[in-house]
C-alpha cells in the first residue's frame, strides 16, 4: 500500500520504518527541515520501559496543589488558566478518581514499555545508528523513607510483570553512580536494570535518513492542511510546501503521528482527541568532568529532575507545566534543573553555559496513547504518547503497523483506543 505518516518525530519516523519494513510505500510529511525537531528534540533522554505510568494518577491529586505554589514545585501553570487548561484538568480528575482505571492503564502502558524495548533492540540490530543510545538502566532516587517504601510497591508490579529491578542501598546508589557526590538527600533508590538511554533528536534524523535510503520519501518543510475524505475513506492529503503551493497527495492510507496537532486533523471527521501540550523544559551541556557525572540516568525525586548521559554532554530535565503552547524559557526553571543537578553531580559539567529547550509533551487526560483505527477505515492513529514518545514508539510503531495489516496487535490496545474519550 502507499501509506502517508504526518509527522516526522520519533514516533512518525518508527511508523515509516516500521511500515516499510513491511513493503509498504511510505512518504512522511514533515512541517520542519530535519526530522525529530519539536517533542523529540530536547526531552529527558530516557526510555524508560520500567518507568511508564498514566498522567492521571490518583495518588498526586492531593500533591498537585501545593506543587503548584512551591518554588521548585514539578507542577506549574499560568494564571489565569485558559479554557484548555481548565478543561484538560477536570478531565484528568474525573479519570483520575475513575475506580480501577489507573492500575489497568499502568500495565498496559508497562506492556507496551516491554514491547517497545524488544523492538528497540532488534531495530538497533538492523541498522546502525548513531544517537549516544546505551541500556545501562535507570535509577530512581528515594529521597525520604516514605519514597523507598512506596518503590517497594513499585517493584512487586515490576515483578509481576517480569521487569527486572532491584532495591538499593544509598551505598549501592554511589557504586552504580560514583560521580553522585553531592549532598541531597538519598535513602536508597530503585533500579530499573533494563532501561535506556539516547539523543531522541540525533535518532529521529538518523533514523530518517536510514528509512530515505530504503525508498520512503520523507517531505520536509511541507505543511499539512486537512485530510481529504468521503464518508468511508481517506482519498488524499492537502498539503503546502515551503513556496506556499497547495496539492493534495493520493494514498491508500494515513496515519496521524502528529503529537499536539493530531487533534486538528480529525476534528473535521468527528472524532475529537483531548491532547494538551504539556510543557516542559531541559538544557543540554558537554561534561567537564566525566567521571562526576551520570552513568545512565538518574531520576532525583527531591527535585522531579532527570539527569541523563548522552556521550560526552549531560541532558537534564523537569517540569511540567500547563501553559498552552507558550514557548518561553523562565529563568526560574532552568535554575531549579541547575540546583538538582548541582546537588547530585557536582563539578560535572559547567552548568551556565547550555543549550536551552522547552518543549510540547502530547498528552492524554488519562495517561495511556492514541493508538488504532480512526474515524475512517484506511485512517491510523498512533499520537498523544505524553512524556513517554521516545519509550513507547518503537513499539506503538510495531503494533499500529501490525493493526494496519490485519494483524492481531502484540499487546492488547483496548487502553489506548481512539474513540475512549467520547464514551
Amino acid at each position: 500500500m502507499q501509506i502517508i505518516v504526518i509527522g516526522g518525530g520519533v514516533v512518525g519516523m518508527t511508523t515509516a520504518y516500521e511500515l516499510n519494513r513491511r513493503g509498504h510505500k511510505v512518504t512522511v510529511l514533515e512541517r520542519y527541515g530535519v526530522a525529530g525537531n519539536e517533542t523529540s528534540k530536547g526531552n529527558a533522554a530516557q526510555r524508560s520501559y520500567g518507568v511508564v505510568y498514566p498522567w492521571a494518577d490518583p495518588s498526586m491529586v492531593l500533591k498537585a496543589i501545593p506543587w503548584l505554589f512551591k518554588k521548585d514545585g514539578p507542577l506549574k501553570m499560568r494564571v489565569p488558566p485558559s479554557i484548555e487548561t481548565l478543561r484538560f484538568m477536570f478531565a484528568t480528575l474525573r479519570y483520575a478518581l475513575s475506580p480501577g482505571l489507573f492500575g489497568l492503564n499502568k500495565r498496559a502502558m508497562l506492556r507496551l514499555g516491554i514491547h517497545s524495548r524488544k523492538r528497540f533492540l532488534a531495530l538497533e540490530q538492523e541498522l546502525d545508528l548513531s544517537f549516544d543510545g546505551d541500556h545501562q538502566g535507570l535509577l530512581h532516587l528515594a529521597s525520604t523513607p516514605e519514597a523507598l517504601e512506596s518503590y517497594r510497591q513499585t517493584q512487586q508490579l515490576l515483578d509481576e510483570l517480569g521487569i527486572a529491578s532491584r532495591l538499593l542501598t544509598p551505598e549501592q546508589v554511589r557504586e552504580a553512580e560514583p560521580g553522585m557526590t553531592g549532598n541531597g538527600p538519598l535513602h536508597g533508590a530503585l533500579s530499573y536494570d533494563t532501561d535506556g538511554t539516547g539523543d531522541c533528536h540525533l535518532f529521529s534524523r538518523e533514523l530518517a535518513g536510514a528509512c530515505e535510503t530504503r525508498g520512503v520519501s520523507v517531505c520536509y518543510n511541507t505543511e499539512t492542511l486537512h485530510l481529504v475524505a468521503d464518508g468511508q475513506r481517506i482519498n488524499g492529503v492537502a498539503v503546502r510546501n515551503k513556496d506556499g503551493k497547495a496539492k493534495t497527495l493520493e494514498t491508500d492510507a494515513v496515519v496521524i503521528c502528529a503529537g499536539c496537532w493530531s487533534d486538528q486533523l480529525t476534528r473535521p471527521l468527528g472524532l475529537k482527541l483531548p491532547i494538551y501540550p504539556v510543557k516542559g523544559y531541559s538544557f543540554t551541556v558537554p561534561l567537564a568532568d566525566p567521571d562526576r557525572a551520570p552513568v545512565s540516568t538518574v531520576h532525583d525525586d527531591n527535585y522531579k529532575v532527570v539527569s541523563t548521559r548522552l556521550g560526552d554532554r549531560l541532558r537534564a530535565s523537569g517540569f511540567v507545566e500547563l501553559a498552552d503552547f507558550n514557548r518561553d524559557i523562565p529563568e526560574a526553571r532552568l535554575a531549579t534543573i541547575r540546583r538538582s543537578v548541582e546537588s547530585r553531580f557536582p563539578g560535572c559539567a559547567d552548568l551556565k553555559a547550555v543549550e536551552t529547550w522547552t518543549g510540547f509533551r502530547p498528552m492524554t487526560p488519562d495517561g495511556p496513547a492514541i493508538i488504532g483505527r480512526g474515524p475512517r477505515e484506511n485512517l491510523f492513529l498512533n499520537t498523544g504518547h505524553g512524556t513517554f514518545g521516545w519509550t513507547l514508539s518503537a513499539g506503538s510503531a510495531d503494533v499500529i503497523a501490525q493493526l494496519i495489516d490485519g494483524e492481531e496487535p502484540s499487546v492488547c490496545l483496548d487502553a489506548f483506543r481512539p474513540g475512549r474519550f467520547a464514551e
